[in-house]
Protein backbone atom coordinates (compact mmCIF):
# COMPACT_ATOMS: atom_id res chain seq x y z
CA UNK A 1 0.00 0.00 0.00
CA UNK A 2 2.75 2.41 0.98
CA UNK A 3 4.60 1.90 -2.09
CA UNK A 4 1.41 2.56 -4.29
CA UNK A 5 1.16 5.80 -2.38
CA UNK A 6 4.67 6.55 -2.93
CA UNK A 7 4.47 5.69 -7.06
CA UNK A 8 1.01 7.91 -6.93
CA UNK A 9 3.13 10.70 -5.27
CA UNK A 10 6.52 10.83 -7.68
CA UNK A 11 3.81 10.47 -11.17
CA UNK A 12 2.03 13.41 -10.02
CA UNK A 13 5.46 15.43 -9.23
CA UNK A 14 6.44 14.29 -12.73
CA UNK A 15 3.10 15.25 -14.26
CA UNK A 16 3.05 19.23 -12.64
CA UNK A 17 6.59 18.96 -13.60
CA UNK A 18 5.65 18.09 -17.73
CA UNK A 19 3.12 20.57 -17.44
CA UNK A 20 4.89 23.47 -16.27
CA UNK A 21 7.73 22.60 -19.07
CA UNK A 22 4.41 22.74 -21.69
CA UNK A 23 3.41 26.08 -20.22
CA UNK A 24 6.87 27.74 -21.53
CA UNK A 25 7.25 27.85 -25.20
CA UNK A 26 10.38 28.70 -26.45
CA UNK A 27 8.69 31.45 -28.02
CA UNK A 28 6.61 34.61 -27.37
CA UNK A 29 2.95 32.92 -27.07
CA UNK A 30 1.40 35.71 -29.04
CA UNK A 31 3.86 35.81 -32.08
CA UNK A 32 3.34 32.14 -32.86
CA UNK A 33 0.82 33.05 -35.13
CA UNK A 34 2.27 36.34 -36.63
CA UNK A 35 3.02 36.10 -40.40
CA UNK A 36 4.78 39.15 -41.77
CA UNK A 37 5.30 39.69 -45.13
CA UNK A 38 7.91 42.06 -47.13
CA UNK A 39 8.52 43.65 -49.99
CA UNK A 40 12.24 44.17 -51.10
CA UNK A 41 12.83 46.57 -54.39
CA UNK A 42 16.34 44.83 -55.05
CA UNK A 43 19.66 42.86 -54.21
CA UNK A 44 21.56 44.67 -56.12
CA UNK A 45 23.16 46.88 -53.90
CA UNK A 46 24.83 46.34 -50.56
CA UNK A 47 22.26 48.27 -48.40
CA UNK A 48 19.44 46.24 -49.52
CA UNK A 49 21.03 42.98 -48.98
CA UNK A 50 21.33 44.42 -45.53
CA UNK A 51 18.30 45.23 -45.23
CA UNK A 52 16.98 41.47 -46.07
CA UNK A 53 19.06 39.80 -43.70
CA UNK A 54 17.64 42.26 -40.91
CA UNK A 55 14.67 41.15 -41.62
CA UNK A 56 15.77 37.71 -41.26
CA UNK A 57 17.46 38.05 -37.84
CA UNK A 58 14.32 39.95 -36.74
CA UNK A 59 12.10 36.82 -37.79
CA UNK A 60 14.26 34.73 -36.22
CA UNK A 61 15.13 36.75 -33.14
CA UNK A 62 11.33 37.40 -32.57
CA UNK A 63 9.97 33.41 -33.83
CA UNK A 64 7.91 34.59 -36.03
CA UNK A 65 6.93 33.64 -39.68
CA UNK A 66 8.71 35.77 -42.87
CA UNK A 67 7.34 35.98 -46.27
CA UNK A 68 10.23 38.21 -48.05
CA UNK A 69 9.73 39.08 -51.89
CA UNK A 70 12.24 40.88 -54.37
CA UNK A 71 11.24 42.84 -56.58
CA UNK A 72 14.04 43.32 -58.86
CA UNK A 73 13.21 47.35 -59.51
CA UNK A 74 10.11 46.09 -61.55
CA UNK A 75 6.95 47.87 -60.35
CA UNK A 76 4.52 45.35 -61.64
CA UNK A 77 6.00 42.54 -60.51
CA UNK A 78 6.29 43.85 -57.07
CA UNK A 79 2.11 44.41 -57.37
CA UNK A 80 1.82 40.57 -58.02
CA UNK A 81 4.39 39.65 -55.37
CA UNK A 82 2.51 41.19 -52.57
CA UNK A 83 -1.08 40.14 -54.04
CA UNK A 84 0.31 36.88 -53.57
CA UNK A 85 1.94 37.77 -49.94
CA UNK A 86 -1.67 39.20 -49.19
CA UNK A 87 -3.44 35.39 -50.65
CA UNK A 88 -1.01 33.62 -47.83
CA UNK A 89 -2.68 35.38 -44.95
CA UNK A 90 -0.14 37.95 -44.13
CA UNK A 91 -1.06 39.78 -40.65
CA UNK A 92 0.99 42.96 -41.90
CA UNK A 93 2.65 43.97 -44.97
CA UNK A 94 6.19 46.08 -45.28
CA UNK A 95 6.73 47.52 -48.64
CA UNK A 96 9.61 49.37 -49.93
CA UNK A 97 7.94 50.41 -53.39
CA UNK A 98 9.83 50.87 -56.42
CA UNK A 99 7.21 52.89 -57.40
CA UNK A 100 5.58 55.10 -55.11
CA UNK A 101 3.05 56.73 -56.42
CA UNK A 102 1.99 52.83 -58.18
CA UNK A 103 2.04 51.26 -54.96
CA UNK A 104 -0.94 53.04 -53.40
CA UNK A 105 -2.69 50.04 -55.42
CA UNK A 106 -0.95 47.77 -53.02
CA UNK A 107 -1.78 49.54 -50.38
CA UNK A 108 -5.69 49.71 -51.21
CA UNK A 109 -5.75 45.77 -51.63
CA UNK A 110 -3.88 44.96 -48.69
CA UNK A 111 -6.43 47.45 -46.76
CA UNK A 112 -9.12 45.43 -48.62
CA UNK A 113 -8.31 42.31 -46.56
CA UNK A 114 -7.36 44.52 -43.28
CA UNK A 115 -3.92 44.20 -43.60
CA UNK A 116 -1.91 47.44 -42.01
CA UNK A 117 0.57 48.13 -44.75
CA UNK A 118 4.10 49.97 -43.58
CA UNK A 119 6.11 51.63 -45.90
CA UNK A 120 9.59 51.33 -45.50
CA UNK A 121 12.34 53.43 -46.70
CA UNK A 122 10.83 55.05 -49.51
CA UNK A 123 7.32 56.75 -49.06
CA UNK A 124 4.44 55.50 -50.68
CA UNK A 125 2.42 58.26 -52.50
CA UNK A 126 -1.03 59.41 -51.60
CA UNK A 127 -2.33 56.48 -50.33
CA UNK A 128 -3.96 55.80 -46.69
CA UNK A 129 -0.49 53.86 -45.29
CA UNK A 130 -0.24 52.93 -41.94
CA UNK A 131 3.50 54.13 -40.80
CA UNK A 132 6.50 54.87 -42.52
CA UNK A 133 9.92 53.75 -41.52
CA UNK A 134 12.79 56.21 -42.86
CA UNK A 135 16.11 58.02 -41.95
CA UNK A 136 15.72 61.73 -43.08
CA UNK A 137 15.82 61.87 -46.54
CA UNK A 138 15.85 65.68 -46.37
CA UNK A 139 18.51 65.47 -43.41
CA UNK A 140 20.67 63.10 -46.51
CA UNK A 141 20.98 65.25 -49.07
CA UNK A 142 21.63 68.64 -47.10
CA UNK A 143 24.61 66.56 -45.94
CA UNK A 144 25.56 65.84 -49.42
CA UNK A 145 25.24 69.28 -50.29
CA UNK A 146 26.95 71.14 -47.55
CA UNK A 147 30.20 68.87 -47.79
CA UNK A 148 30.32 70.20 -51.22
CA UNK A 149 29.84 74.10 -50.21
CA UNK A 150 32.39 73.74 -47.13
CA UNK A 151 35.07 72.06 -49.69
CA UNK A 152 34.41 73.73 -52.92
CA UNK A 153 34.74 77.86 -53.49
CA UNK A 154 33.35 78.06 -56.81
CA UNK A 155 33.11 75.52 -60.14
CA UNK A 156 31.11 73.36 -61.98
CA UNK A 157 28.47 71.05 -60.81
CA UNK A 158 27.35 67.97 -61.79
CA UNK A 159 23.63 67.02 -60.19
CA UNK A 160 22.49 63.54 -60.47
CA UNK A 161 19.48 62.05 -59.39
CA UNK A 162 17.76 58.63 -58.25
CA UNK A 163 14.94 57.09 -60.07
CA UNK A 164 12.38 59.16 -60.68
CA UNK A 165 9.81 56.70 -59.81
CA UNK A 166 11.38 56.76 -56.33
CA UNK A 167 9.60 59.88 -54.17
CA UNK A 168 12.85 60.14 -51.88
CA UNK A 169 14.43 61.77 -55.12
CA UNK A 170 12.60 64.71 -54.28
CA UNK A 171 13.56 65.18 -50.39
CA UNK A 172 17.08 64.43 -51.12
CA UNK A 173 17.35 66.68 -54.04
CA UNK A 174 15.36 69.55 -52.26
CA UNK A 175 18.21 69.09 -49.06
CA UNK A 176 21.53 69.11 -51.51
CA UNK A 177 19.86 71.86 -53.33
CA UNK A 178 19.26 74.20 -49.59
CA UNK A 179 23.23 73.53 -48.74
CA UNK A 180 24.25 74.84 -52.36
CA UNK A 181 21.70 77.79 -53.07
CA UNK A 182 23.89 80.88 -52.23
CA UNK A 183 26.23 79.58 -54.19
CA UNK A 184 24.49 78.79 -56.92
CA UNK A 185 22.45 82.26 -56.77
CA UNK A 186 26.08 83.77 -56.11
CA UNK A 187 27.36 82.48 -59.52
CA UNK A 188 30.11 80.53 -57.35
CA UNK A 189 28.40 77.09 -58.24
CA UNK A 190 27.41 76.06 -62.24
CA UNK A 191 24.83 73.39 -62.27
CA UNK A 192 26.14 71.95 -65.51
CA UNK A 193 24.14 68.85 -65.76
CA UNK A 194 21.18 67.33 -63.94
CA UNK A 195 20.25 64.32 -64.74
CA UNK A 196 18.18 61.16 -63.50
CA UNK A 197 19.83 57.67 -62.94
CA UNK A 198 17.20 54.77 -63.63
CA UNK A 199 17.00 52.53 -61.11
CA UNK A 200 19.72 54.28 -59.37
CA UNK A 201 22.15 52.69 -62.18
CA UNK A 202 25.81 53.22 -61.94
CA UNK A 203 26.36 52.56 -65.86
CA UNK A 204 23.43 55.66 -66.27
CA UNK A 205 25.78 58.12 -63.69
CA UNK A 206 28.50 57.13 -65.75
CA UNK A 207 27.28 58.03 -69.10
CA UNK A 208 25.81 61.30 -67.61
CA UNK A 209 28.91 62.10 -66.03
CA UNK A 210 31.15 61.06 -69.32
CA UNK A 211 28.69 63.83 -71.12
CA UNK A 212 29.08 66.51 -68.77
CA UNK A 213 32.94 65.84 -68.89
CA UNK A 214 32.94 66.21 -73.01
CA UNK A 215 30.56 69.21 -73.02
CA UNK A 216 32.90 71.36 -70.53
CA UNK A 217 36.21 70.18 -71.22
CA UNK A 218 36.48 68.24 -68.30
CA UNK A 219 35.95 71.34 -65.88
CA UNK A 220 33.87 69.12 -63.77
CA UNK A 221 34.80 70.27 -60.16
CA UNK A 222 31.95 68.55 -58.15
CA UNK A 223 29.54 65.43 -58.85
CA UNK A 224 26.57 65.33 -56.36
CA UNK A 225 25.63 61.64 -56.82
CA UNK A 226 22.90 60.41 -55.01
CA UNK A 227 24.33 56.83 -53.56
CA UNK A 228 27.24 54.80 -53.74
CA UNK A 229 26.47 52.83 -56.47
CA UNK A 230 26.03 55.75 -58.68
CA UNK A 231 29.30 57.80 -56.77
CA UNK A 232 31.18 54.50 -58.37
CA UNK A 233 29.62 54.72 -61.87
CA UNK A 234 30.94 58.74 -61.67
CA UNK A 235 33.88 58.03 -60.47
CA UNK A 236 34.73 55.51 -63.32
CA UNK A 237 33.81 58.55 -65.86
CA UNK A 238 36.38 60.55 -63.54
CA UNK A 239 39.18 57.94 -63.76
CA UNK A 240 39.21 57.61 -67.42
CA UNK A 241 40.07 61.47 -67.88
CA UNK A 242 42.30 60.75 -65.19
CA UNK A 243 40.04 63.10 -62.29
CA UNK A 244 39.38 60.97 -59.76
CA UNK A 245 40.57 62.26 -56.54
CA UNK A 246 40.28 65.82 -57.77
CA UNK A 247 36.87 66.32 -58.11
CA UNK A 248 34.49 65.72 -55.33
CA UNK A 249 31.93 63.24 -55.18
CA UNK A 250 29.26 62.21 -53.18
CA UNK A 251 27.32 59.38 -52.28
CA UNK A 252 24.94 57.78 -49.63
CA UNK A 253 24.77 53.98 -48.12
CA UNK A 254 28.12 53.48 -46.86
CA UNK A 255 28.83 50.56 -48.30
CA UNK A 256 31.96 48.69 -47.96
CA UNK A 257 33.37 49.25 -51.96
CA UNK A 258 32.29 53.45 -51.02
CA UNK A 259 34.05 53.33 -48.17
CA UNK A 260 37.63 52.05 -49.48
CA UNK A 261 37.12 54.59 -52.47
CA UNK A 262 36.87 57.03 -49.71
CA UNK A 263 39.98 55.60 -48.18
CA UNK A 264 41.87 55.74 -51.38
CA UNK A 265 40.83 59.36 -52.38
CA UNK A 266 38.49 58.81 -54.92
CA UNK A 267 34.83 59.28 -53.18
CA UNK A 268 34.98 62.34 -50.66
CA UNK A 269 32.10 61.27 -48.42
CA UNK A 270 29.23 58.53 -48.31
CA UNK A 271 26.00 59.27 -45.73
CA UNK A 272 25.62 56.46 -43.15
CA UNK A 273 22.49 55.34 -41.83
CA UNK A 274 22.28 51.99 -39.56
CA UNK A 275 19.87 49.69 -41.37
CA UNK A 276 20.28 47.41 -38.95
CA UNK A 277 18.53 49.67 -36.80
CA UNK A 278 15.82 50.31 -40.07
CA UNK A 279 14.82 46.81 -40.59
CA UNK A 280 14.04 46.23 -36.70
CA UNK A 281 12.13 49.10 -36.40
CA UNK A 282 10.02 47.95 -39.23
CA UNK A 283 10.06 44.66 -38.13
CA UNK A 284 9.08 45.83 -34.33
CA UNK A 285 6.65 48.10 -35.77
CA UNK A 286 5.04 45.08 -37.73
CA UNK A 287 4.87 43.00 -35.06
CA UNK A 288 2.71 45.94 -33.17
CA UNK A 289 0.53 46.04 -35.58
CA UNK A 290 -0.06 42.20 -35.45
CA UNK A 291 -0.70 42.55 -31.97
CA UNK A 292 -3.32 45.19 -32.44
CA UNK A 293 -1.13 47.60 -30.56
CA UNK A 294 -0.12 51.28 -31.52
CA UNK A 295 3.62 51.41 -32.62
CA UNK A 296 5.93 53.87 -31.23
CA UNK A 297 6.55 56.97 -33.57
CA UNK A 298 8.52 59.64 -33.61
CA UNK A 299 7.07 62.05 -36.65
CA UNK A 300 4.73 62.06 -39.10
CA UNK A 301 5.32 62.61 -42.97
CA UNK A 302 2.45 63.99 -44.85
CA UNK A 303 2.35 61.68 -48.30
CA UNK A 304 0.07 63.92 -50.19
CA UNK A 305 -3.38 61.79 -48.35
CA UNK A 306 -2.32 62.18 -44.87
CA UNK A 307 0.09 62.73 -41.71
CA UNK A 308 1.79 59.27 -41.45
CA UNK A 309 2.71 57.98 -38.44
CA UNK A 310 6.50 58.06 -38.86
CA UNK A 311 9.76 56.31 -37.18
CA UNK A 312 12.57 58.67 -38.41
CA UNK A 313 16.42 58.10 -38.04
CA UNK A 314 19.51 60.65 -38.09
CA UNK A 315 22.08 60.30 -40.57
CA UNK A 316 26.00 60.95 -40.57
CA UNK A 317 28.16 62.35 -42.77
CA UNK A 318 31.17 59.58 -43.08
CA UNK A 319 34.50 60.69 -44.46
CA UNK A 320 38.29 59.59 -43.86
CA UNK A 321 38.50 60.81 -40.87
CA UNK A 322 35.05 59.50 -39.23
CA UNK A 323 34.78 56.27 -41.16
CA UNK A 324 35.99 54.08 -37.96
CA UNK A 325 34.41 56.01 -35.41
CA UNK A 326 31.31 55.29 -37.47
CA UNK A 327 31.47 52.34 -39.11
CA UNK A 328 34.36 50.05 -37.57
CA UNK A 329 33.53 50.78 -34.11
CA UNK A 330 29.83 50.23 -34.29
CA UNK A 331 30.48 47.06 -35.29
CA UNK A 332 28.71 47.98 -38.81
CA UNK A 333 32.07 46.51 -40.85
CA UNK A 334 35.08 45.69 -39.83
CA UNK A 335 39.14 46.14 -40.92
CA UNK A 336 38.89 43.18 -42.63
CA UNK A 337 36.47 44.30 -44.77
CA UNK A 338 37.96 46.79 -46.34
CA UNK A 339 41.35 45.41 -46.73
Amino acid sequence: MKQRKLLALLMAVVLSIGLAACASPTAPEASESIKIGVSLPTQREERWVLDKEGFEKAAADQGIELLLQVADNDAARQQNQCENLISQGIDVLIIAPVDGEQAKNIVDMAHAESIPVIAYDRPIQNADVDAYITFDQYGIGKLMGEYVATNLPSGNIVFLKGDPQDPTCVPLKQGAMDAIQAKVDSGDYVIVSEQDCKDWSASEAQKHVENALTSNDNKIDAVIAPNDGTAGGSIQALAAQGLAGTTIVTGQDSEIAAVKRIIEGTQSMTVFFDVRDLSKAGFDTAVSFAKGETPVTNGVTNNGFKDVPTVGFTPSPVTVDTYKALLIDSGYMSEADLS
